[in-house]
């Protein structure tokens, strides 16, 4: 049996701000830490090579910035080259409540081939513009998965196991950007991978760093979303047998 190793996958791009205190309450947790950097400025850089001197810190840079999908995505693929089993892929600017980590981990552990994904609780800080676009996304996804299982794919809180997402993301198209988080759910969603929902809160701190491009990032979402939706009408007949037979259980 393959022994449970946890690390945290964190995205990075000029959040040298607030990266080192994200990465200071995961250490503190215990878990090893695998930053990407995805093409920030020097003064960034300066600061993740300072964190990557400290214990169980690896730090992976890529040559220029290639969008939040495509840093998460080489971050798994090294946490699986340097042998843990599971990543916990967290934000780089504080907008997740971190301490939240162990019980994601816990859960984890408890079901080592679901993926633990995080259920947004917001306060009155969230920009009312996000909160109309996850209502969207959430149609969306529920059409594109036929059904209700998926409340929220764009919370980037969540622990992968690895041996489930690395297939979906070499396999398949899952977006180098925003779009990341909703495709490798859905995906993995039709492969039948488990998934469990823990709430946890999500700040908009004031004079937060947000990489969301409005126009662009909207874009890319849709074609996501269009080309799920191709993607579901041909496994429309799995799906709905799915669904049925889990409906019919006791």
């Amino acid at each position: 049996m393959t022994t449970y190793r946890l690390c945290a996958v964190i995205p990075v791009y000029n959040h040298g701000a607030t990266v080192g205190a994200v990465h200071a309450q995961l250490a503190a947790q215990g878990l090893p830490c695998v930053l990407v950097d995805d093409g920030s400025e020097p003064g960034c850089a300066a600061a993740l090579d300072a964190l990557a001197a400290q214990p169980r810190t690896h730090l992976l840079r890529r040559a220029s910035n290639g969008g939040k999908g495509a840093a998460v995505q080489d971050g798994l693929r090294t946490a699986a080259a340097l042998g843990y089993t599971h990543a916990l892929q967290v934000d780089a600017d504080g907008q997740h409540a971190l301490p939240d980590a162990a019980a994601f981990a816990d859960a984890s552990r408890a079901r080592p081939q679901a993926v633990i994904c995080g259920l947004p609780v917001y306060g009155d800080d969230v920009p009312r513009s996000r909160l109309y676009g996850r209502w969207l996304t959430r149609i969306w996804v529920w059409i594109n998965t036929l059904s209700a299982d998926i409340p929220d794919a764009m919370c980037g809180f969540r622990v992968y196991p690895l041996s489930q997402a690395l297939p979906v993301i070499d396999d398949t198209h899952v977006g180098q950007r925003m779009d990341f988080d909703i495709a490798i759910l859905v995906r993995l969603h039709w492969r039948g991978v488990a998934m469990v929902w823990l709430p946890t809160r999500v700040a908009y701190p004031e004079g937060g760093i947000s990489h969301f491009k409005g126009v662009r990032d909207n874009v890319l979402i849709s074609r996501m979303h269009a080309r799920l939706f191709f993607g579901m009408l041909a496994r429309s007949p799995a799906l709905l047998w799915r669904r049925l037979a889990k409906g019919s259980r006791p």
